[in-house]
């Protein structure tokens, strides 16, 4: 078996098990996704399956079209058991990013539209990041850990590997390790606080 479609099922399988304790937790009550956060990674994942299928990523789409769907289940979830601590802030993260997204259509330089889709990422994780900032315990902390090892296993199934395929998904990287770290101190803090 090539070793791309190895990483690639590696990767989707821990894509999908990184959502499962994430919506068993939403349906407990005890995480509450941010409905901008997933609508904005929903349509990025989309648009990022399509550019990657157009420039032949081969197996490498397969957990980023998986993760399509599970975050437009997660955005469904939100609109019913997502957070009410939304933020001015939030709705400016939120309309930047669709007007990035709308720019995004316009481009015709592949360079560009990746930088575009990346900072959208990153602009629509923030209100999310700031959630899990003041209520660390309404993330699941697993969901990101294991969308940072699925993100690196998704690059190494790649059939061809440029900065400009690679970016999106090191900037997944990134804002998962991120989002993981802040949860983990922020849990820390509160529990030192209360003893």
């Amino acid at each position: 078996m090539n070793i791309k479609i190895i990483f690639a099922i590696l990767s989707s399988l821990v894509g999908i098990s990184c959502f499962v304790p994430y919506i068993l937790d939403i349906f407990k009550g005890k995480t509450k996704p941010h409905s901008y956060s997933w609508l904005i990674w929903m349509i990025l994942q989309i648009i990022a399956a399509i550019s990657m299928f157009s420039i032949g990523v081969g197996w490498g789409i397969t957990s980023i079209s998986i993760g399509a769907v599970l975050c437009g289940f997660v955005f469904i979830l939100s609109l019913k058991h997502g957070t009410h601590n939304i933020k001015t802030f939030d709705k400016i993260c939120l309309m930047g990013a669709l007007v990035a997204i709308s720019v995004y259509f316009f481009l015709h330089n592949p360079l560009l539209s990746v930088l575009i889709v990346a900072i959208v990422d990153f602009v629509g994780f923030l209100p999310t990041l700031r959630k899990a900032y003041e209520e660390p315990y309404t993330e699941t902390l697993s969901t990101y850990i294991l969308s940072f090892i699925s993100t690196i296993l998704a690059l190494f199934s790649f059939s061809i590997f440029t900065f400009e395929n690679s970016l999106y998904l090191t900037s997944l990287i990134i804002t998962n390790a991120v989002c993981a770290v802040v949860i983990i101190f922020r849990r820390n803090n509160l529990n030192n606080i209360k003893i």
